[in-house]
């Protein structure tokens, strides 16, 4: 292996150096385009661990304890509250990296927002977490369905409309006699109004025409002084009569705008308020707009301009002139802009902020609007925790202490790694070290980022423990697998360097562990392996720059496949067969990333990548490649069934049917066949619906398709004949799915021998799965229910080591404990995998144990948090209630 490391001397300074950047360093003349394929492609370089980041996010203790607050909060709060306790449940999912769930809750948000400006707001967030996905608005539309969050509001619709003043306001009795009517004088121009009617547009008019003022005894009014030019007062006559704008150009309602608010005409500010809103027409004209609006404190106008700037996230905000308009502004004028929402309306856009560049003047301006408008505890620690963040990112180091140390004493304990990184700058690693120690011994339990935290202050044996009690307590953290892997090959121990960093391949497909594995390939002039590492990070996210950003991944994948055997399509096809057979995701991502830049059936080739990127649980780039499949469809049928999968796979089961019908009525295919069967036996409560699922795969089995499909479906069709307890059709639908190399059938042909009563068949079919599938965890996990207790119990730990993410073996676990009266020791083995994963089930099954040993308490706050997670889930609603009923 040639040398990819500095000497001994400098590799830990190194790996520990102050904010260090993840990078090969590699010496171009090395990588030249002309090299031949046996030359070394990196010589006399080094991997660098970046230090792990310290999230911008809310990241309480006890994540479940607040849920569980959040949730009874939301039971009992008024309602124009639940929108901000929303946001906030949003926060705390953001924390823990759950998609799905902080969306749920930003939709609730904006579900129950209960102001306009509410609606505007989180209707503009869930656009902006939503990019790339018009295309399945669009899809909807064509299918007669909406959505509303994406949909500008007609702002004015929602504010009163000002009632025009009643006549006896105006109609005061006088002794005088006073004339019917009066004429303004501007300049040279004379304009006559209806006294009383001029009178009833405000107060002060009605002082002027009617009261003991001079100008209540003239027929003729001089209002040249006044800044208001004929064409105004004309307008404003109009109005006095018909109490409507009709016609008015924008520059004249400026104009009308300032003089109704000079003599307080309520009714016609709003008037112009109005008209105005209904103009914007552009981001042009809301920038011109909102400066006015602000400054003549007119909400319609302001809120309509707001919306427009909302609306265009991200790109919106690379405009100066926005962001100069949402930065200056004083809390009157974010008032009058976003009303009850200003603290939702930073959220946002600081949140958008830090995505496009958390070191910017923008984003830090943002931030400090944030937490002006922080409104309670919870919300004074989101904003001095972010503003921390971004300070010392900008190398603020005082401001940064501040910020952090406000949170930290606020509760936010998550906001010591902030304290202890500055303590570090400033050259006092013992006491970043002890800061860490203090919190540590100071949290029961303690959590996983204690230790990879304070880690970063160590050397030594003292290291690789906290390195190991992280992992232990959170086995998602990818640092400590980084770290230890590049330590073990600086060690020239390739082959521990490499399971190290697959331990977290094996369940987390990080990018940046798939750059370290890359770089760890490449010192071992494992140029295929390297190839494949680089071409799945390049299908995950087609832009990646490797090595702290210094290079393009694309650019690598070009050196490096110089040094590979190239492929032929037959070759490829024979490649992406062997590695589907295998189980191996990964190696078939790479394979479809290659076949890619010559084969001409694209739409194919993404719809594949799709259905491999679900598995590895990557929904965004699956929904990226789905919409990549719909753009490369050959035929108008087959750019349908990948239209069908878009909006099945977003939860428009129904929508999704349609398109498969729509399909097979152009032309009969397997693709619609089988989507029509999968979505229905997916969606379909009716046990009668068998019949047609079986239907449908035996039609999607007669048209022509490849192996690896047909296999796929025989695997289906098996599974719909064993809950129809056909148990002779459905092993022979494995057998024939095996046959085409189907691995995953072994799985189906083992519940078959189990429901046949042959156990130790079942157990050696999984066997032969594990032994050919590369991703065995779930394979370990269903062998150990065919087998007995200490069995079982083994395969479930190597479940464990294998993918520590999946729920199962810690519920067997507890419930083992459970019957054997180990009541804490259950409880206590759930509670490690909650505390890295918001599960459901691990919550429900904590929560009735709570209850079983009678602690009513921790049974509701469990039930809460769980609801929080999924609301509508009809057992724990049981479980709650009954809870529920029992609390004192």
């Amino acid at each position: 292996m040639r040398s990819f490391y500095p000497s001994d001397s400098c590799k830990e300074s190194q790996l520990d150096s102050l904010n260090p950047q993840s990078w090969l360093q590699v010496e171009r003349g090395k990588l030249s385009s002309s090299a031949s394929s046996s030359a070394p492609l990196c010589r006399e370089s080094f991997i660098k661990v970046p230090e792990p980041q310290i999230e911008p996010h809310y990241k309480p203790l006890d994540y479940v304890e607040v849920l569980a607050q959040i949730h009874e909060e939301l039971e009992t709060c008024p309602l124009k509250e639940r929108s901000i306790l929303y946001l906030l449940q949003y926060q705390v999912f953001r924390g823990l990296g759950e998609t799905k769930l902080r969306r749920r809750s930003l939709q609730s948000a904006w579900q129950e927002a209960t102001t306009v400006h509410e609606k505007v707001v989180f209707g503009s967030w869930l656009r902006y977490e939503k990019q790339g996905e018009e295309v399945i608005t669009d899809l909807l539309s064509s299918c007669g369905k909406y959505s509303e969050e994406f949909v500008p509001l007609d702002i004015a619709s929602y504010f009163p409309v000002m009632p025009a003043s009643s006549p006896e306001v105006a109609s005061v009795k006088s002794k005088r006699c006073i004339s019917k009517n009066v004429v303004f004088k501007i300049g040279e121009e004379r304009i006559a109004c209806d006294r009383k009617k001029i009178a009833r547009l405000s107060a002060p008019f009605h002082a002027m025409l009617y009261g003991n003022f001079t100008e209540s005894l003239l027929d003729e009014i001089n209002m040249s002084e006044n800044h208001v030019s004929s064409f105004a007062m004309r307008v404003v006559r109009d109005f006095s009569f018909a109490g409507v704008l009709m016609g008015v150009s924008k520059n004249l309602l400026l104009e009308v705008l300032v003089f109704a608010n000079r003599f307080c005409c309520e009714t016609l500010k709003d008037a112009c308020d109005r008209e105005l809103a209904s103009l914007i027409s552009s981001m042009e004209c809301a920038i011109e707009l909102m400066d006015f609006a602000l400054e003549e404190n007119s909400p319609i106008l302001a809120a309509s301009c707001l919306q427009v700037f909302l609306y265009e996230l991200p790109d919106s905000l690379t405009d100066e002139r926005v962001v100069e308009v949402l930065t200056r502004v004083n809390k009157a004028q974010v008032s009058t802009m976003a009303g009850k929402a200003s603290f939702s309306l930073y959220s946002s856009l600081s949140e958008v902020s830090m995505r496009i560049d958390p070191r910017s003047d923008r984003t830090l301006g943002f931030l400090e609007k944030l937490v002006d408008f922080a409104e309670n505890d919870r919300q004074r620690v989101l904003g001095f925790h972010r503003l921390g963040c971004t300070r010392i990112l900008r190398k603020e180091y005082r401001e940064a202490e501040e910020a952090f140390e406000i949170a930290f004493n606020l509760g936010h304990v998550y906001s010591a790694t902030g304290l202890a990184r500055l303590g570090y700058i400033q050259g006092h690693r013992l006491w970043a070290y002890e800061k860490l120690s203090s919190v540590i011994s100071s949290v029961s339990p303690p959590l996983g980022w204690m230790y990879q935290e304070r880690s970063l202050y160590c050397e030594g044996e003292k290291k690789w423990e906290d390195l190991g009690k992280a992992t232990e307590l959170d086995p998602t953290l990818t640092y400590p697998y980084m770290y230890r892997a590049v330590t073990l090959m600086s060690k020239q121990n390739a082959e521990a360097a490499l399971e190290e960093i697959n331990r977290i391949l094996g369940f987390k497909l990080a990018l940046e562990c798939l750059e370290i594995r890359f770089c760890l390939y490449l010192g071992m002039d494992d140029y295929e392996a390297a190839l494949r590492d680089i071409q799945a990070v390049l299908t995950l996210c087609p832009d990646y720059r490797m090595f702290g950003g210094k290079v393009a991944a694309r650019q690598l994948r070009t050196l490096v496949y110089e040094h590979v055997e190239n492929w032929t399509t037959a070759d490829c096809w024979m490649q992406l067969y062997e590695k589907w057979s295998n189980v191996d995701d990964i190696g078939s991502l790479s394979v479809i990333y290659q076949m890619l830049e010559s084969d001409a059936l694209k739409g194919v080739l993404y719809f594949r990548q799709s259905l491999l990127l679900l598995r590895l649980n990557c929904p965004e780039a699956a929904m990226r490649s789905l919409q990549l499949a719909r753009e490369h469809a050959s035929s108008d049928h087959e750019r349908l069934v990948y239209e069908g999968w878009i909006l099945y796979d977003t939860g428009h089961c129904e929508e999704g049917l349609l398109k498969a019908k729509e399909s097979i009525r152009i032309k009969r295919s397997f693709e619609a066949y089988f989507l029509q069967a999968y979505a229905l036996a997916e969606s379909s409560l009716d046990p009668s619906s068998s019949s047609t699922v079986v239907s449908l795969l035996e039609d999607a089995l007669k048209c022509p398709s490849d192996r690896l499909r047909k296999g796929q479906a025989l695997n289906n069709l098996g599974s719909v004949y064993v809950d129809c307890e056909k148990l002779d059709l459905a092993a022979d639908c494995y057998i024939n799915a095996l046959k085409v190399r189907h691995t995953r059938a072994h799985q189906g042909l083992a519940r078959v021998h189990f429901l046949r009563n042959d156990k130790p068949a079942a157990y050696e079919e999984m066997t032969r799965l594990i032994e050919k599938a590369q991703n065995n965890a779930s394979a370990f996990e269903k062998r150990s229910e065919y087998c007995d207790r200490d069995l079982a119990k083994s395969d479930l730990e190597m479940v464990t080591r294998l993918d520590p993410l999946r729920v199962y073996p810690y519920r067997y676990r507890a419930a083992v404990l459970m019957d054997s009266r180990k009541e804490r020791d259950a409880i206590a083995e759930l509670s490690r995998a909650i505390a890295f994963k918001a599960d459901l089930h691990l919550l429900h099954l904590r929560a009735a144990f709570h209850e079983h040993i009678g602690d009513v308490g921790s049974a509701l706050r469990d039930c809460r948090a769980a609801l929080s997670v999924d609301p509508n889930h009809q057992e724990m609603l049981e479980l709650h209630s009954r809870v529920n009923s029992h609390e004192p």
